[in-house]
């Protein structure tokens, strides 16, 4: 019956420790997407803050088309 209790608190030991290294590495997840998420709207906000100009040649007449978008930034409320 001893070695029964060992084998069991063994067994339950070995499942706390999966599941700190679990909650862990899903925690150092959370950290890199939310180093992502920053890195994204950092570089959107540049670009957002520059306009950006296409030029496109029509394919029927040869014709030049300058095409120029200006972003605006967020606005606070």
């Amino acid at each position: 019956m001893a070695k029964k209790d060992e084998a069991a608190k063994a067994k339950e030991q070995a499942l706390l420790a999966d599941v700190e290294e679990f909650q862990r590495r899903l925690g150092a997840l959370d950290q890199r997407l939310d180093n992502i998420d920053s890195i994204v709207t950092a570089v959107a906000e540049r670009v957002m803050s520059q306009p950006l100009a296409l030029n496109i040649t029509c394919p029927s007449c040869g014709k030049n088309i300058e095409i120029t978008i200006i972003g605006q930034g967020k606005r606070a409320v």
